[in-house]
């Protein structure tokens, strides 16, 4: 039986094993997508985002902010206006460029994928990643086999959903936090005031609130993003009921909850915790945030409990 040429010559042929890896995620990655109805290709999502968050742009525009060929760019911007997901005009103030932007319909299916895509993937992908140690080639080969053993449309929650606050839902906020408060600490105020007032204190003022479903026990899990500044946000009130621990659920909405807030323009994203929430404190530390004091300094004397601040920091 012939070797594997690819991973035996590891540093020869790095440029075609990285290629052969990218072509396994995406493959596994295009189930999950299509598992949730959308006609999108995973290499599509990157300029898709971008016009998301950054658009209307110009073909050129894109070709920098992707870092890709313009010819690249041109096919799958003419494969997405075929799908209606976005569209092009002369918009631009100089006539001869056309200005590309989101449709109504791509806009739909960005909400769609940030809400039922993104975070599987991405809790999938930090789960393969976690743990990795050793040279370069060593940790391609343990993600691969990782990958091997279990896809990654296997992974990242799978069956979990995720769900946007509703009026009706607002008991559910109240009573999912009161279960893991009460067990742990003590009741405070700040608590209350928070969660007998979620669209006044969270909502309306710029915030979200997002949920985790599960099809067999239905809403499990919450967490909210609080608008405290231009750009500024503080992720609270996540907690995961007791009889659906093991499920990677809170791995799960941690993810759609950093989604949400990088796709609300989250240019500072914190939170306060304490130092009893060990499990919760690994997760935040596992999916990128850091302890940091002029967190604590500025916000830390709002909750009696809290002895812990952290800042995200993206890899």
């Amino acid at each position: 039986m012939a070797g594997d040429i690819v991973a035996e010559r590891g540093h020869l042929f790095l440029g075609s094993r990285l290629k052969r890896l990218a072509e396994r995620m995406q493959g596994d990655v295009a189930r999950v997508v299509a598992a949730s109805g959308l006609p999108i290709q995973p290499g599509q999502y990157p300029l898709l985002a971008t016009l998301d968050l950054h658009g209307p742009l110009t073909v050129g525009e894109l070709v920098q902010a992707l870092g890709v060929s313009q010819p690249g760019v041109t096919r799958n911007l003419a494969k997405l206006v075929a799908l209606g997901l976005v569209e092009t005009s002369r918009a631009h103030r100089d006539q001869r460029q056309k200005t590309i932007s989101l449709t109504e319909a791509g806009k739909a299916a960005m909400v769609r994928s940030k809400q039922e895509v993104w975070p599987k993937v991405e809790a999938a992908v930090i789960d393969v990643c976690s743990g990795l140690s050793g040279s370069l080639l060593d940790q391609i080969t343990a993600i691969e086999r990782a990958i091997e053993r279990v896809p990654l449309d296997r992974r990242g929650g799978a069956g979990l959903a995720i769900r946007d606050y509703s009026d009706d839902l607002a008991g559910a906020f109240y009573d999912i936090n009161a279960e893991w408060i009460d067990a742990m600490y003590r009741m405070e105020q700040a608590d209350l005031d928070v969660l007998c007032n979620p669209r006044e204190r969270i909502v309306d003022p710029g915030g979200a609130i997002l949920f985790v479903e599960a099809p067999d026990l239905g809403l499990i899990g919450t967490c909210a993003l609080r608008k405290t500044g231009e750009g500024a946000f503080e992720l609270i009130k996540m907690g995961v009921r007791e009889n659906a621990r093991g499920r990677k659920a809170g791995e799960f909405l941690l993810a759609a909850t950093i989604a949400r807030a990088q796709a609300m323009g989250a240019e500072k994203l914190y939170l306060l915790s304490n130092a009893k929430s060990v499990a919760a404190i690994h997760l935040y530390e596992k999916l990128g945030f850091v302890h940091d004091e002029d967190v604590m300094r500025e916000y830390g004397g709002r909750y009696q409990r809290c002895d812990v601040a952290m800042l995200y920091r993206p890899a």
